[in-house]
């Protein structure tokens, strides 16, 4: 496709957005000053892709379902990252520890935001990168909550260290638990001498769209086998706080 043709799809779905109304063919040629056979092929091509639909009884078109869900994502992922900032902030001073907020996208746990550790190391910041689902704190929580995803990831699931779980039936398993329980750790499984504990975030419907957790070094956040409670009551209480705020749709807090 031409920068040309882009260009005119875009102006397309431009003009069916802004309109209130399905829209003919013939008024969509109309308003962009193309020609109508041009304006078909195109109409064609988005319709395919599912960005735009026809009424079966009308032939008008309109905005289609596909357009609406990537608008519907983005919306999600800048409004869960607004409402988790203050959050994830003060998450980090009690914990002494970095903080990520993640999603579940392509087969893997999307940092959309990420606040240091409140010391004078040296941290990468890391929105934007991509960490297992099956290894990670973050990831386990957003695979408990869509298990079906789990049939989709490689197989075998990649081994990152000796500790990483790579059968499926046992991470199933562990998914199981991660429900029960309300939140995920990881040890050792992603980077040696680390550790996690993550919690679910759920949007107004009650669907968890994402998730915030802690990562630091292994002899600090557990104990003998388990993460402590302090630390684990700390990252649910941070999911909690944004799932209200989501639910009620406040304006985020500034003080405490």
């Amino acid at each position: 496709m031409s920068i040309q043709s882009v260009e005119r799809a875009v102006g397309i779905l431009k003009t069916l957005a802004a309109s209130s109304k399905r829209l003919s063919l013939q008024e969509v040629s109309t308003t962009l000053g193309l020609a109508k056979t041009t304006v078909f092929g195109l109409l064609k091509t988005l319709q395919e892709q599912g960005f735009v639909e026809q009424d079966s009884e009308t032939s008008k078109y309109q905005i289609g379902h596909a357009l609406l869900e990537l608008g519907s994502r983005y919306l999600d992922v800048s409004e869960l990252r607004r409402r988790s900032l203050v959050h994830a902030d003060l998450l980090a001073q009690r914990s002494g520890e970095s903080v990520r907020v993640g999603v579940l996208r392509s087969g893997s746990a999307l940092i959309v935001h990420h606040v240091f550790r409140p010391d004078n190391s040296l941290q990468i910041l890391e929105v934007g990168t991509h960490r297992p689902l099956h290894a990670t704190a973050l990831g386990k929580v957003l695979l408990a909550h869509q298990p079906e995803v789990l049939g989709d990831l490689p197989h075998p699931l990649f081994r990152l260290t000796q500790h990483t779980r790579v059968g499926r039936a046992e991470v199933a398993s562990e998914l199981g638990a991660v429900l029960e329980r309300g939140y995920a750790t990881e040890r050792e499984e992603a980077v040696l001498a680390e550790a996690g504990v993550a919690a679910p975030i759920f949007d107004h419907q009650g669907v968890v769209i994402g998730a915030i957790g802690i990562n630091g070094a292994l002899e600090i956040l557990f104990g003998r086998t388990e993460p402590h409670r302090r630390l684990t009551d700390l990252v649910t209480e941070a999911a909690h706080s944004i799932s209200r705020e989501l639910l009620s749709g406040r304006a985020p807090a500034h003080g405490y």
